[in-house]
């Protein structure tokens, strides 16, 4: 035993100074990251086997698909899933549509706005020289029938005499008719037909004087009386609007 202890102190102090050299803590400190590595991936491997299994435990699915909740491919469950879903859409969309047209409909005209939009005015009892007034969308509308001589009176009009130059061939449809909305371009009154320097219409209120063809000839008015937008049906009928 006296010779062993020396040597049991001789490699007792060797291991020591083994592992206290730098090289055997570098050895060591590679070494540890690889072994807690391939550790963690044992676990994790252990893990996905374990859930794997417990799925195909809960779902009898090998894969974890859940095919214990899938519908059987002859199952009227499906068709009747589909069915329902179908008659579904159709109902919304159609009450959609139901609800876009009412709402369009609501911004149209009603009927009795309809019916002011156009007026059929009869002229068989109008006589040459004499003038009537009709009423279309709530204003009075002037319609004179010419004679020859005031026809070819209103066409002889220079255009410098006019304060608003438009010929008398391009405010008619037919010479002998005239028809102007009876409304002064001053300031909104209602002329008086037959008065006037020209024989045509007076408004009372600042002294606007137009001739046989709705023309401003004199007084503040800065504008010819306004033409609606009319067609003969016949000779003796037109429509306004």
């Amino acid at each position: 035993s006296k010779l062993l202890l020396p040597l049991k102190t001789r490699s007792m102090f060797a291991l020591r100074r083994l592992a206290t050299s730098p090289c055997f803590k570098s050895q060591i400190n590679c070494i540890l990251p690889r072994a807690s590595a391939h550790l963690n991936s044992s676990l994790m491997s252990t893990q996905i086997i374990d859930s794997k299994k417990s799925l195909s435990a809960n779902y009898d699915s090998h894969d974890g698909y859940f095919e214990k909740d899938r519908l059987p491919s002859g199952s009227n469950q499906k068709e009747f899933s589909y069915f329902l879903l179908s008659g579904g859409r159709f109902v919304y969309a159609s009450f959609a549509r139901l609800l876009l047209v009412q709402f369009v409909a609501s911004m149209s005209a009603s009927a009795d706005v309809l019916a002011m939009a156009f007026a059929e005015i009869d002229l068989s009892g109008l006589s040459e020289g004499k003038g009537m007034t009709a009423m279309w969308r709530g204003k009075p509308v002037f319609i004179r029938r010419r004679t020859p001589e005031e026809i070819a009176t209103e066409q002889s009009v220079p255009m410098h005499a006019l304060r608003d130059e438009e010929g008398d061939d391009t405010r008619v449809v037919k010479p002998e008719y005239v028809v102007v909305i009876g409304i002064c371009t001053h300031l909104g009154c209602v002329p008086l037909s037959n008065a006037g320097d020209y024989n045509g219409w007076l408004c009372p209120c600042h002294g606007s004087h137009y001739d046989l063809s709705g023309r401003i000839r004199k007084g503040p008015a800065p504008l010819n009386m306004d033409i609606p937008a009319y067609k003969f049906l016949d000779d003796k009928t037109i429509l306004i609007g």
